[in-house]
């Protein structure tokens, strides 16, 4: 099979500056899961959610070996580090309203950065 990409010149344009990338771990009880299927529907929920609701990448972290915790990881980038900082800080309200609603419990997240954030990205 082959696919054909068809690029505008403004697509091909290389941004002169530095874009700024951060991310966001979120560590998650889940004491309501009995096994690895609960745990797996709760995480799933979740990621789902925000994914939807954000511009975000985000995945699982750890290895499933518990299936009463989870480590989340969200990643977002944007030229604007002020846009950046205020978005987390959207994703990590929006995940402890959620968890709550899933029956689970955000023990734990920070932000990482390559650059300073506004406010200290707190």
């Amino acid at each position: 099979m082959s696919v054909a990409l068809a690029f505008t010149p403004c697509t091909l344009q290389m941004y002169s500056g530095r874009m700024p990338i951060a991310s966001l771990t979120l560590e998650l009880a889940i004491e309501h899961a009995h096994s690895l299927k609960d745990r797996r529907q709760a995480v799933r929920s979740l990621k789902d959610k925000l994914r939807h609701s954000f511009n975000i990448s985000i995945a699982e972290l750890d290895e499933a070996s518990a299936w009463n915790r989870a480590t989340l990881g969200v990643v977002a980038i944007s030229n604007s580090p002020s846009y950046l900082a205020g978005q987390l800080q959207e994703v990590e309200a929006a995940a402890r309203r959620l968890a709550v609603g899933l029956g689970c419990d955000l023990l734990d997240s920070y932000i990482e950065t390559d650059i300073e954030l506004p406010n200290g990205g707190a």
